[in-house]
Formats: C-alpha cells, sequence, structure tokens
C-alpha cells in the first residue's frame, strides 16, 4: 500500500521525507518556517506536504484571503486576474462581455467561498508540473483532504492534455471538474519545430551581434538574486499585473540553491543582468516561471527575443518537451508552438449545494462563452 500522509514541516521527522525529495524538502520548508511573505510578497498562504509514496507535493491552504497572487486563489484567478489581463490582451468586440463576466463570476465566486481551498502540487508558480504523476492515488488523495479539511474545495492547477492525459482522466473519473484556465503555448520537438523557423534563425542572428553575453548562472554573484526579482517584476508586475506572484530576492536564491530552477542570463559590458530566465523542469517537461528584462532598454536591443532563445536552447540541449506557457501567442507560433488548453481541477462534491452549483455554473460559463472567445482570439 502507498504511503499517504500529510505533513506539517515544523513537525516534520526525518522519515516523513522519502530519499530523492531533496528539492521539494528546501522549498516547503523555507515557505513553513519563513512565512510565504517573505518568498513572494503578495501571496498568503499555508504551505504543507503531502506525501505520497515516493513523491512529495507541496499542498497551500487558504481560507479567506483575497486580492493577493492568483496562484493560490481562484478568485484572483477568474475574477481580478481575468479583468486586468483585459488591459493588455486584444479580445476584440468580445471585451466589454468578458469584462462583465469576470465581474459577476466575481461576486458569485464570493458567495461560494472560493478562496476556502486546499491546492495539491501547487508550486505557487504561474505553470506548475506534474511530472511522471499519473494520479493512481487521486481518489485516497481526495478522502485524506476532505476528511482534514471538511469545508474546503480542492485543487490541481496547470492542467493540460498535452503532456498530463492520464492524470486529467484520473480527476474526471473521479469526481472532479475541469475548468478551463487559460491557452497555453507548447513544443514537443525543438529540434524539428523551432529551430528551422524563420524567427529562430533571426533569433539567433541577433544574439550573434548583440552586445550582451550569456552567463548559465551556476553561481550568482552579490546582487544578482535581487536583480533577477526585480528583473521579473519589470515585466511581470509593472507590465502586466500586479496579480501575478512578486517574487523576492530571497525566493530566487532559495530556487538557486535547491537545484529546482536553472537559471540563464545576459549581462552588459559592466557585468549587470540585462535579461534571465529561471527554468522548472519536470517529467521531461521544461517551463520558465522566471523571465525578465530592463524593460528600459531599446526595442531594438531585442531582450525578450533573448530570453525566448535562452529557455528554447535549454530545452533542445536537454531533450525537453517546452511548456511555454500563456501570453504572446503570435511570437511563440511563429517559433513552433501550437496552442493548448489548460484546466484547473476542483473537486467540491463534500460542499454545500450553494457552494457546488457556483463551481457548476462558472464551469459552464467558461466552457461556453470564455473558451470559445479564448481559442477564436488565442488569448
Amino acid at each position: 500500500m502507498t504511503l499517504l500522509a500529510l505533513v506539517d514541516p515544523a513537525a516534520a521527522a526525518s522519515t516523513d521525507w522519502p530519499a530523492g525529495a531533496e528539492q521539494e524538502r528546501a522549498y516547503i520548508d523555507a515557505f513553513a518556517s519563513r512565512g510565504s511573505t517573505a518568498l513572494i510578497s503578495n501571496l498568503r498562504t499555508r504551505v504543507m506536504a503531502l506525501r505520497s509514496g515516493a513523491r512529495v507535493f507541496p499542498v497551500t491552504v487558504n481560507d479567506a484571503e483575497y486580492g493577493d497572487a492568483y496562484v493560490c486563489l481562484p478568485h484572483t484567478a477568474y475574477a481580478l486576474y481575468a479583468k486586468d489581463e483585459l488591459r493588455i490582451v486584444d479580445a476584440g468586440p468580445w471585451t466589454p462581455a468578458l469584462a462583465a463576466l469576470a465581474s459577476g463570476a466575481g461576486a458569485a465566486l464570493r458567495r461560494a467561498q472560493i478562496n476556502r481551498v486546499v491546492h495539491v502540487n501547487n508550486w505557487m508558480l504561474s505553470t506548475n508540473l506534474h511530472g511522471c504523476w499519473r494520479g493512481e492515488e487521486v481518489g485516497a488523495i481526495r478522502t485524506l483532504l476532505t476528511e482534514r479539511f471538511p469545508a474546503h474545495a480542492l485543487c490541481v492547477r496547470s492542467l493540460n492534455r498535452w503532456s498530463d492525459p492520464d492524470l486529467c482522466a484520473r480527476f474526471e473519473a473521479d469526481g472532479w471538474r475541469l475548468l478551463p484556465a487559460r491557452q497555453i503555448y507548447v513544443t514537443d520537438d525543438l529540434a524539428a519545430e523551432w529551430a528551422p523557423r524563420r524567427d529562430t534563425r533571426r533569433d539567433l542572428a541577433l544574439l550573434e551581434r548583440s552586445p550582451y553575453r550569456r552567463d548559465d548562472l551556476h553561481e550568482l554573484r552579490p546582487g544578482d538574486a535581487q536583480r533577477i526579482a526585480d528583473l521579473y517584476a519589470l515585466l511581470y508586475l509593472d507590465r502586466y499585473s500586479q496579480l501575478n506572484p512578486a517574487f523576492t530576492a530571497d525566493f530566487i536564491d532559495l530556487t538557486h540553491r535547491a537545484g529546482l530552477f536553472t537559471y540563464r542570463g545576459f549581462r552588459d559590458g559592466n557585468g549587470a543582468l540585462a535579461t534571465v530566465v529561471g527554468c522548472f523542469i519536470r517529467g521531461g517537461v521544461l517551463t520558465t516561471p522566471i523571465v525578465g528584462y530592463d524593460t528600459a532598454r531599446p526595442p531594438e536591443e531585442g531582450l525578450y527575443r533573448l530570453c525566448s532563445l535562452a529557455l528554447a536552447q535549454m530545452a533542445m540541449e536537454r531533450g525537453l518537451k517546452l511548456n511555454g506557457s500563456a501570453g504572446a501567442a503570435s511570437f511563440k507560433r511563429n517559433r513552433g508552438a501550437r496552442a493548448v488548453i489548460e484546466y484547473s481541477a476542483y473537486y467540491v462534491r463534500h460542499l454545500p449545494l450553494a457552494r457546488r452549483s457556483a463551481i457548476a455554473a462558472l464551469e459552464q460559463l467558461l466552457n461556453r462563452i470564455a473558451l470559445p472567445i479564448m481559442t477564436e482570439r488565442g488569448l
């Protein structure tokens, strides 16, 4: 029988952590001991560990927080962030309808206490990777967590039928609802689908003439962690949305020291980082939670293109598939990526009827209205 246990990191014995889970332990321990806001400044959550045999999943527990980063809060993801995103994406004539939908959904989700939620395998990143998890123990996990948190919805983010087909099927068979979250862009074979592209060749030519020099960041120099956090913030917080996770320098240092992220950047002639990516790898898939560049530099320097080039090269060098996350649709398509829908799985059967009904209504709205628009407009 698979060992299944919910572990409080503050009280965990060494035997609670299986061999080979050193990265997970370092990550979860840091959040538990230091508090989530020390590592992600706009996120309040309780972090625990779920052990399932040789696997360890980060688990986040929320009760009534509102307005924080979307990575733990469904209300932020489906209401606040959706409205924020309409400022920067082209939804065409659908924009007013989507804004009204987000507002209405937000009010209904508040009434349904949607932020009373437990997330499983939640790394608190824009894209969680589920690696080789096939979900054999989904039913046992659901039983354990609904007994421990009977008033909380259960959620697993960042599912898709490209990298997680078996896992999606397990959740559906166990009675979870798969709610569309966003459209992401993926590449199966970088050598065949990315390398021959015209825009890829242009990016490589840009690199050849660029004054910036690549640094694989095996070691961080003094000040690098803060600079990486600042570059990320310039793009994802200042340009996109303050509802993205606000990673601190301590988060950068943690993920670098634990070997959880692989970093690569480009430095200017003075040695300052001008652009950086931090890549997360699980189960043969690479994604990039950290992307940042100095947005004050002239656009013709192509710093975002250097970011894209760095992460694609890292994936190809390692023979990995690439989950390019959401956004910049035409840019990614021109470099060989294709679109797939990402879902969040919710289990709510143990909750009162009013709360279950709100999730069911949201599912219908997303599938009938938001998903067709998302697909048509490439959002």
